[in-house]
């Protein structure tokens, strides 16, 4: 964990019943840029598990060390973000893993903002198979009506046999998350301060449930407003449903009602930050890729609509810059979701040799909200899960206008910045 932080005066004025205002300490009062390491969907790898002949790849862990070696040694770099994904799909979800990570991360010699991505916490549950274990959850036996768990040494109907933690149940995952990445509420992660106010400690007096939410932070810097919400990729936690079971529970679609629910009120409380103070941006950091089908229906996106109308009425009314950071999808890319006449530009899926851009005309995430046209919005997927090991290298400039391009926008420009030599 990083040093204690100096906290900001806090000021918490409930508007009606749903939405507050955060009046948010500002770390720089100099209208200077601001540059920032952004990454995610790192470090992925492969858990060992010998009754599926699966063997182990730890090669991005263990090349972790050296990659935040080259973000510490960038005197320019004054903070990093995570945008979730602390390991992929074909790893378990155990208490030593995130421990390990937890650990790497405190060699960052700069203040780190992590918000959690759906492998750590709302996909543990998954596995399809013996023989294809995926995250080390389970799967439902529609003749027994129980959950065959991934055990120690094969299929297990016994919970303490689990090889991950409480079995890949989410909502103990999540729990697991805030312990071990979360504990003090307004800390980040790394050294150096970093003024955050966390959701735990200024959430809506209307919603006191909110406090839970202690991985949602802000904070302002530099005349810009960063923001973040725990919005899971895949489908928002909601679509598929825990264990394969023949439907959602209760449990699982009030976890997804209620934090969702308390995202858009932290964004609420964000945009009206960034509007009494004047900011001159936004920055919006979220796991979830909320326009990427992978593979899925749109119906599969749906539960993201709250996260994105918000975003898009917010920003709208604001009337200045606003920048999102998201991984999930993996692949660069640098677009605006909620204009449809909007440029994308980005990398070759390397799948199918089409370009992340290249819309699918019979069922197009990327272009669904044809009646928002938000010009001053942007978004960056950052590229994650493959070598070699990338950052991206984020200024913003509160005194300049970029123009839209592949590398610019309002007050930002961005370089990405793989380590081949890693």
């Amino acid at each position: 964990m990083g040093r204690t932080l100096k906290r900001g005066l806090i000021t918490l004025v409930a508007v009606g019943l749903a939405s507050s205002v955060v009046s948010v300490t500002t770390a720089s009062a100099a209208s200077s840029p601001l540059t920032l390491a952004v990454f995610g969907d790192s470090p992925y790898g492969k858990t060992a598990y010998a009754p599926a002949g699966q063997t182990a790849d730890t090669s991005q862990l263990q090349k972790t060390p050296a990659f935040i070696g080259t973000i510490n040694s960038d005197p320019t770099v004054s903070d990093v973000i995570h945008v979730g994904d602390i390991h992929s799909g074909k790893e378990f979800c155990t208490e030593d893993y995130d421990a390990s990570i937890a650990s790497a991360w405190q060699t960052f010699t700069k203040p780190l903002v992590y918000t959690p991505g759906d492998n750590e916490w709302a996909d543990c549950h998954k596995a399809s198979s013996l023989t294809s274990p995926g995250q080390g959850g389970g799967f439902y036996d529609s003749a027994s009506g129980a959950i065959n768990y991934i055990g120690t040494s094969g299929l297990s109907t016994n919970p303490a046999d689990c090889v991950n933690y409480h079995c890949g149940n989410p909502l103990d995952n999540l729990a697991k998350v805030r312990q071990d990445f979360f504990a003090q509420p307004g800390h980040t992660l790394g050294s150096g301060t970093l003024n955050v106010v966390s959701q735990a400690t200024a959430y809506d007096p209307s919603h006191p449930a909110d406090a839970q939410y202690v991985e949602n932070v802000m904070w302002a810097q530099n005349d810009i407003v960063f923001v973040t919400v725990n919005a899971p990729g895949g489908s928002n936690n909601d679509a598929d449903p825990w264990y394969k079971a023949p439907a959602a529970t209760r449990a699982q679609t009030d976890e997804r009602t209620n934090r969702t629910a308390a995202d858009v009120r932290w964004l609420d409380a964000a945009f009206a930050d960034a509007r009494a103070k004047h900011a001159k941006a936004v920055v919006i950091s979220v796991q979830a890729d909320m326009w990427d089908l992978d593979g899925k229906t749109k119906d599969h996106l749906t539960n993201y609509e709250p996260i994105i109308s918000e975003v898009a009425a917010k920003t709208t009314e604001f009337g200045r810059p606003v920048l999102m950071l998201n991984g999930d999808s993996h692949l660069y890319r640098s677009d605006n979701p909620l204009s449809p006449t909007a440029t994308c530009t980005g990398e070759t899926d390397p799948a199918t040799g089409a370009s992340v851009c290249a819309h699918d005309p019979g069922n197009n995430a990327w272009n669904e909200h044809p009646y928002y046209n938000v010009s001053n919005f942007h978004r960056i997927v950052v590229h994650g899960s493959t070598t070699p090991l990338e950052w991206l290298k984020l200024t913003a400039d509160p005194n300049a206008n970029y123009a839209v391009t592949d590398t610019t926008y309002g007050p930002f420009s961005w370089q990405r910045m793989p380590q081949p030599q890693l």
